[in-house]
């Protein structure tokens, strides 16, 4: 698939040194900055979930009992 996306020149030019900085082609990396991205998002809405479900029930474990429970 194919994207287009618009830039400014400033952007266009540090965008391309950075890639060549890098030994990369510009292809890979937007599409690995675009990826990072959605993981970090991903991560940090995780992360909230958990804390809100912490934060409702604030039960804890410790390893010997996560291990006596999992059976490891």
């Amino acid at each position: 698939m194919t994207i287009s996306v618009r830039l400014n020149d400033a952007d266009t030019k540090l965008i391309k040194t950075y890639a060549e900085m890098n030994n990369i082609s510009l292809s890979d990396l937007i599409r690995i900055a675009v990826l990072e991205k959605i993981e970090d998002e991903y991560d940090l809405k995780c992360y909230e979930k958990s804390l809100e479900e912490y934060n409702a029930n604030p039960e804890t474990f410790t390893l010997d009992e996560v291990k006596k429970e999992l059976g490891l």
